[in-house]
């Protein structure tokens, strides 16, 4: 019931507890912590508009990719030590999951016939281009340590840390690839701003300039809710498996990642398009040499 709750209830708190933290940070007093849920019961009582040139697909996606986020966050401990649903391999249909939500916001995107929503699923693919291989290295490095099992079962028997510098130095190298994997997935600053729309650098917000009403809330829903599965991948890592209250240390450690993204967003800008690519290098540089180290460490060069 814990897990059905924080993954119904607090995606939502995220963005607005960046928000929040952007506005104080400037010197304002900002809107609600629940700004969010306002603006999203509002937006799903609202008609829609729909192109006359787009096919049904445009209407299914948001609702596809809203339930193959949710399908995927049933396999990831979000709020407890434990997913709903496990089984040995299932970290595959995970990632298989958010991929396939991803692929249908850019087939919707392309289905209206939109040169400038092109340019946004385009730029999408080539960041996600660098950021699968990415979290299938995380992954290969948390499974090289604590074996081959369910994803639960995998991040319950990692220790960031454990019992030398070397496994310290790992948990840490993956916590700031998936921590950059999380501002590229939820568009945030550096890689994007969903707060304004510039048209040289928009990309999320480009592929649902055609969504309104019920749709544009699911989509907005869908991309708080992957937000909190890399934050959830985080804290996971963090949280030790001797924890007394791991819903206490989750729920902690999402504010903390809450706060630190408003706090950066506050003080540094937008990058440019072409060193956002750099940057999404960084992830898949820091997994590999993750993976090398655990793997020097097995066969004794370290």
């Amino acid at each position: 019931m814990i897990n059905i709750l924080t993954i119904l209830l607090l995606p939502l708190f995220l963005p607005g507890l960046i928000s929040r933290v952007k506005a104080i940070m400037v010197g304002r007093k900002g809107q609600s912590l629940f700004q969010q849920y306002f603006h999203f019961f509002k937006l799903i009582r609202k008609d829609e508009v729909i192109s006359t040139s787009a096919s049904f697909f445009t209407r299914a996606a948001p609702s596809l990719a809203l339930a193959g986020t949710l399908v995927a966050a049933l396999f990831v401990p979000i709020g407890g030590k434990t997913a709903l649903f496990s089984f040995k391999g299932d970290f595959i249909l995970v990632l298989y999951l958010l991929a396939m939500t991803k692929g249908v916001m850019v087939f919707a995107a392309l289905d209206a016939g939109s040169s400038f929503e092109g340019m946004g699923a385009s730029r999408e693919i080539s960041f996600t281009a660098f950021l699968e291989p990415a979290f299938v290295l995380i992954l290969a490095s948390l499974i090289y340590s604590s074996g081959f099992s369910s994803l639960s079962s995998i991040l319950g028997n990692y220790s960031l840390g454990g019992n030398d510098l070397l496994a310290l130095i790992v948990g840490i190298f993956m916590i700031l690839a998936l921590y950059i994997m999380l501002l590229v997935e939820s568009c945030r600053v550096p890689f994007d701003d969903p707060a304004t729309h510039l048209e040289l650098t928009m990309i999320h917000e480009v592929m649902v300039l055609d969504y309104s009403g019920f749709s544009l809330g699911l989509i907005h829903y869908t991309a708080a809710l992957k937000m909190l599965i890399y934050a959830a991948l985080i804290a996971q890592i963090i949280i030790p498996a001797s924890c007394t209250f791991p819903l206490i240390a989750f729920l902690l450690i999402t504010l903390g990642i809450g706060i630190i993204t408003g706090i950066m967003e506050s003080l540094i800008a937008r990058l440019r398009m072409n060193r956002n690519l750099e940057l999404v290098l960084v992830p898949v540089s820091i997994s590999v040499l993750a993976l090398a180290a655990l793997i020097a460490k097995s066969i004794g060069a370290w």
